[in-house]
């Protein structure tokens, strides 16, 4: 099996990444600290101020919401650079966003059925999921890992434009995902 990815060195880069705390006035998510919105912070316990979000708070919340619950953590015993992807993307756009893209793509890559079987686009990391990932990895190979990335990440880039195309105010934010959150 592939090495997993070391998920603390994922969230320092995540925190690197979405940076020290914002509130931009066309960001939905409101007060944000360390990528973390005011609402996730909230329903994780935190009360307090935004400005003052703990880092340490920030690395449980994406250890467990972002990691561990989605599943994730499965995933990378199998394929670790998809999953290192799947955690970025479901930071940007939800957990469930980034299990769909990935299933989607699986679907797309699995001849017809003559690797594995189509599997549900429901968001869920189960066990029909891993082993579709097992068998387009034992068929593919670390070059099917790369492609596999490759395919999830066109469907994050064309959601990030179809965001933007939905709703203006997210153009201030397409230049910044597409150049920080694809490839």
């Amino acid at each position: 099996m592939p090495n997993s990815p070391d998920i603390n060195t994922l969230i320092d880069a995540a925190i690197i990444l979405e940076g020290d705390f914002s509130d931009h006035p066309a960001d939905r998510g409101g007060p944000t600290r360390w990528g973390v919105t005011e609402a996730v912070a909230r329903a994780h316990g935190y009360a307090g101020d935004m400005r003052h979000f703990p880092r340490k708070k920030a690395t449980e919340i994406y250890k467990r919401k972002y990691w561990e619950r989605p599943g994730f953590d499965r995933i990378a015993q199998l394929a670790p650079h998809i999953a290192a992807e799947l955690f970025d993307t479901g930071i940007n756009m939800g957990t469930g966003t980034a299990s769909r893209f990935l299933q989607r793509a699986l679907n797309a890559l699995n001849r017809n059925g003559r690797d594995y079987m189509d599997i549900a686009v429901d968001g869920q990391i189960g066990s029909k999921t891993l082993a579709s990932v097992e068998a387009f990895v034992r068929r593919r190979g670390a070059r099917g890992e790369a492609v596999l990335l490759k395919a999830i990440e066109a469907l994050q880039g064309a959601r990030y434009v179809e965001l933007s195309e939905k709703r203006p105010a997210n153009e201030a934010f397409l230049y910044g995902w597409l150049a920080n959150r694809i490839g």
